[in-house]
């Protein structure tokens, strides 16, 4: 349990993306007992027990979808659930192995703050960095080297300020996390488009009208800046904002809807997250089959099960349901969709 925890406290420190696996309860007959505990990192790797097989494998996905929508969740394995739930906090999934024990596991996040970096020394970028603040984000705000003192003089001590040379390294290892609002009012409003567009933030706007806007993006388009289709103009959502704090308002409630959805739906036996915008934190060179017999997923990279059909590669959770593929190939290969 200490080390556990102290380990936990380290990755914490470290800022790393994470999730715990916590067993929480059980019905014999199933190999985890209470309090056996995980550690799931982001691209996959566990470190810990929660049990077998095929719970070890589900347990892996579920926190892989927590670590995208940032909400913890109880997870139950039943061997009587006839599909997977549909409620985010609580998700109840098919144990298909052959136990016919149950067990709960309770997963949890742990990732940094979603970061808001503003850019301009205006009250419009003031009021969006300071209502950033007070919904939790981390708030970076960037100004030139000559505004520096000002801004820095009268800005919250929970905001960071630096100047537009570093914007480049601002956005850390967090791109997919991060959201850039540009409100310079012109002064450098193309250069740090540039910059925040290259880095494949989440969420790129511009505080400008609708003809300076198009104005700004063609001449990005024409720089062969890349994704300049995903630029938001005027930034903000159509509130009927007037003064700076409403138009605040209107732009962190654009971010906040870009959020992962919480809807959830039934993917290979394993439920899973459609979202509009996914920051999911697993590279882009992992990969996962559909295990043919139980339906569950399985992470393909280091799998321990496998078969080869006739050219093909299958993927398997345990070697239960591999014997009982390949015993049948035919029977569960007309069965897939």
């Amino acid at each position: 349990m200490k080390d556990f925890l102290e380990k936990v406290a380290a990755l914490a420190r470290d800022g790393q993306v994470f999730a715990t696996a916590t067993v929480v309860a059980r019905q014999a007959p199933v190999s985890a007992h209470l309090g056996d505990r995980a550690i799931v990192f982001a691209d996959g790797r566990m470190e810990g027990f929660v049990g077998g097989a095929c719970s070890r494998e589900i347990i892996r996905q579920q926190a892989i979808e927590v670590l995208r929508v940032r909400h913890a969740r109880l997870v139950s394995i039943r061997p009587d659930a006839e599909a997977a739930s549909t409620d985010p906090e609580h998700v109840v999934v098919p144990m298909t192995c052959a136990s016919e024990g149950a067990v709960d596991v309770y997963v949890e996040p742990f990732v940094p703050k979603r970061r808001v970096v503003v850019v301009g020394a205006t009250p419009v970028a003031d009021a969006v960095a300071r209502t950033a603040l007070s919904a939790h984000y981390d708030v970076v705000q960037v100004v030139d080297a000559s505004e520096r003192r000002d801004v820095g003089e009268a800005a919250p001590s929970a905001l960071t300020v630096t100047t537009l040379d570093s914007l480049g390294t601002v956005v850390g290892n967090l791109p997919g996390q991060t959201a850039f609002v540009v409100a310079s009012q012109g002064h450098y409003d193309e250069e740090a488009l540039a910059v925040a567009l290259r880095s494949g933030a989440e969420y790129v706007g511009l505080v400008a009208s609708k003809k300076r806007g198009g104005t700004i993006k063609s001449f990005l388009e024409g720089s062969g800046v890349p994704n300049v289709s995903t630029l938001r103009f005027p930034a903000g959502l159509d509130l009927g904002a007037r003064t700076a704090p409403e138009v605040a308002l209107s732009i962190l409630a654009e971010i906040v809807q870009l959020r992962p959805s919480d809807t959830l739906k039934p993917v290979g036996g394993v439920a899973s997250h459609d979202a509009a915008v996914e920051p999911t934190p697993i590279p882009a060179e992992s990969s996962t089959a559909i295990d043919p017999v139980c339906g569950m997923t399985v992470q393909t990279a280091g799998a321990r099960h496998t078969a080869d059909l006739d050219g093909v590669t299958y993927f398997f959770c345990c070697p239960s349901c591999r014997a009982k593929f390949l015993r049948e190939p035919a029977r569960f290969l007309a069965a897939r969709p």
